[in-house]
């Protein structure tokens, strides 16, 4: 067994596992992150990279994402991660598209989104990467980032190593976590006053019965990535078509959403089959991302469907324009999701809890989730009791969005 003793210990290395460390360091606590796998191989690194704001509900999780926005930033200044403050273009190209932008774009501001309706000659300005024809206009936020999701995450543990005296324990299978010891397959064990799982689904491996009586799912994504553009050419802001209305829940108070739904329902019900979205972000080495799909849990199968990337890339060509379309990597995922919830974090034991199922929503919300909990969890000068959301907000200062 190991002698040294540590105030936090962290299951998993994603961007939940290191952002609670980060959090947690910042605040004088010692911390040891663990990970089964040599470096990040989940979701984490099988995303867009994008840190999405504009994506979040009004309130509680709008402020969270922008608390990660500033962390974000934060490492652009003090580390050499990269982070590209490139804002996002959600675009029209019909009718009722425009109508939802429109609608949202009324309280945008009320709500405390920073965004903007553009024209159709003002959206292909910003971006050479949107189709014009049939282009209605688009609505624009510069909230959002990009980051290079494998660069990032391989980034991270050095750097917390070397600013907060973070120790990380890697290809390290931990069986078995109680109270004060963390118990890895080969024998050795580790103490830790505090022991947070943040290692997705898999934590059904330490809690299966525990798992079995969370209201989590499990969703599979599909992506692919064309190789870098020629000469430099750059899209400038993420893109999200029109099917990406349907995705995110702050669009979901817009009257015209439901003609939206209606008619790429009627278009083609493969969209809601395989909870198609077509969006793109552009990667420090030129390289585009194109996704995404959601298939969940009993409808998860191991192999990748060919009609999803087909479907992906026929929508994506009639919306976006690219100079290189060459397809160069394909990938899927699994991840974590709690429905109707922005996370799940959930007391095990009083000194083990399960901090997950941030969904699709890992790199926009994870910093800041882990700012409020930290606040709320000293605040409270008592780790990891059970807090209730509104508890939770309260204590991050905005009450007045319950």
């Amino acid at each position: 067994m190991s002698q040294d003793r540590y105030d936090l210990a962290i299951i998993g290395s994603g961007i939940v596992g290191l952002a609670h460390a980060w959090s947690a360091a910042e605040r004088g606590l010692r911390v040891i992150v663990f990970d089964r796998s040599h470096r990040p191989e989940g979701a984490s690194i099988r995303n867009f990279g994008m840190v999405w704001p504009i994506g979040q509900s009004a309130g509680f999780n709008l402020q969270s994402a922008l608390l990660s926005r500033d962390r974000w930033l934060f490492l652009k200044e003090n580390s050499d991660i990269w982070v590209n403050p490139c804002g996002s273009l959600h675009l029209a190209h019909a009718a009722d598209e425009w109508a939802v932008l429109n609608e949202f774009a009324e309280d945008a501001q009320e709500n405390g989104y920073d965004c903007r309706l553009l024209n159709r000659e003002e959206t292909l300005s910003k971006s050479k990467g949107v189709n014009s024809e049939g282009l209605r206009g688009s609505l624009w936020s510069p909230t959002e980032l990009c980051v290079d999701p494998r660069a990032a995450l391989s980034q991270l543990p050095p750097w917390l190593e070397a600013s907060h005296q973070v120790q990380f324990q890697f290809e390290t299978h931990i069986s078995q976590v109680k109270s004060g010891v963390i118990q890895a397959a080969n024998g050795q064990s580790w103490r830790a006053e505090k022991t947070l799982i943040c290692n997705g689904a898999d934590f059904q491996s330490l809690f299966p019965d525990f798992f079995e009586n969370s209201p989590m799912t499990r969703c599979k994504l599909q992506m692919m990535a064309t190789g870098p553009q020629p000469k430099n050419w750059r899209v400038g802001p993420h893109l999200a078509s029109g099917l990406t209305l349907r995705h995110y829940q702050n669009f979901e108070s817009c009257p015209s959403l439901e003609s939206v739904k209606r008619r790429f329902g009627e278009e083609n019900p493969l969209f809601d089959q395989f909870g198609i979205h077509v969006m793109a972000s552009q990667g420090s080495d030129g390289s585009i991302i194109l996704g995404d799909s959601h298939e969940y849990d009993d409808d998860i199968d191991p192999f990748r469907k060919s009609v999803i990337d087909e479907i992906i890339l026929k929508e994506a060509k009639r919306i976006f324009q690219l100079e290189n379309w060459t397809i160069t990597r394909r990938w899927d995922g699994i991840y974590a999701k709690t429905p109707g919830e922005s996370h799940y974090s959930r007391a095990i034991t009083k000194n083990v809890r399960v901090f997950t199922g941030l969904g699709g929503a890992g790199m926009t919300m994870s910093f800041g989730l882990a700012e409020h909990y930290w606040n709320h969890w000293l605040a409270a000068s008592s780790l990891f009791n059970e807090e209730s959301e509104t508890e939770l907000k309260i204590t991050a200062g905005i009450g007045e969005a319950l």
